[in-house]
């Protein structure tokens, strides 16, 4: 039943944002008289800019909705948790990732020409953002519906491409996504093998599957940004876009408070693992499965002490 209604609520959000994303799309045709979002064509839309920036703010609502950005997040905690734990996994990585790309390219090219300065609503949007998903993720209980407000949080950093755009940005979206990508696809992994979500569940994992909860760990470690994992540089190159920016250096600030917030959410799993008594219920374990986790946490450390292997493709 839960995952029901997940599904439902997934596919209204969806109708609803789809809906609000074509109706943006026809306000921006009917001003520019094409699909294209080439900036040369700005010189057309004379008489029309009204529509056209219509159009845009629509984009940026549909847009905000599909990557859980607030205020437009409320759906996400609930169909992560209702839907199947492969599901949330595939929505909060591979989804997530596309819809950013997008939206990083639809900034570039159309709202840096719309003669509008956005970057006052982007800093709201993302505030907002890193609030709601580090305060909520607080008082969670499950460990699953914490890593769906978490994912709201980590989206609210990933809009930092959006309000800097430059070098720094554009780096530190590529090695945002690689790094949220392989510790939330390595956690959701050990979460398919947990029969209990909640924090208890996870009480005395390192003494049954100590490799589970190590790379756990590690995975947990890379979304709070802790040094040695490549979420620590993502989270770097986010924050120093914004600082060679120069405007709203109060987000600056904002976002460090909360990745400080964070640390705590995060160190309860690690707490539960390590220093809680219990024994923790897990399905069977195959030593492909231990080699797989393993690999990914692996690649954490590997690129958070050798970001360049990652940035070194950006020129080539």
């Amino acid at each position: 039943m839960k995952s029901n209604e997940a599904a439902l609520k997934y596919f209204l959000m969806g109708a609803f944002s789809t809906g609000i994303m074509l109706m943006g799309i026809v306000l921006m045709y009917g001003a520019k008289g094409s699909f294209s979002i080439d900036p040369a064509l700005q010189a057309n839309i004379a008489g029309r800019q009204v529509w056209y920036t219509s159009g845009l703010l629509l984009l940026f609502i549909s847009m905000a909705f599909k990557v859980s950005a607030a205020p437009f997040h409320f759906w996400t905690p609930d169909v992560y948790d209702g839907a199947p734990t492969v599901f949330t996994s595939f929505m909060a990585t591979i989804v997530k990732a596309g819809v950013f790309i997008a939206f990083i390219r639809l900034f570039e090219y159309s709202f840096a020409s719309s003669g509008y300065d956005w970057k006052l609503i982007v800093a709201v949007v993302t505030a907002a953002t890193l609030f709601i998903g580090n305060v909520t993720a607080i008082f969670q209980q499950s460990v699953k519906r914490m890593l769906a407000y978490s994912s709201i949080a980590q989206a609210g950093f990933m809009l930092f491409a959006l309000f800097s755009f430059n070098n720094y940005s554009k780096e530190g979206i590529i090695l945002y996504t690689l790094g949220y990508s392989l510790a939330t696809i390595g956690i959701f992994a050990v979460l398919v093998k947990m029969k209990d979500y909640t924090f208890e569940g996870f009480n005395g994992l390192a003494r049954t599957q100590p490799v589970l909860a190590a790379t756990t760990t590690i995975f947990l470690l890379s979304l709070a940004g802790i040094p040695s994992t490549i979420g620590f540089f993502a989270k770097y190159f986010m924050l120093a876009s914004a600082v060679k920016g120069g405007s709203q250096l109060w987000l600056v600030f904002f976002a460090i408070l909360c990745a400080v917030v964070s640390v705590y959410y995060y160190f309860r799993v690690i707490q539960s693992m390590y220093f809680k008594d219990g024994v923790a219920d897990t399905e069977e374990i195959t030593p492909a499965f231990r080699w797989i986790l393993l690999l990914i946490a692996g690649l954490i450390i590997l690129f958070g002490i050798f970001p360049n292997m990652v940035l070194n493709y950006l020129y080539f």
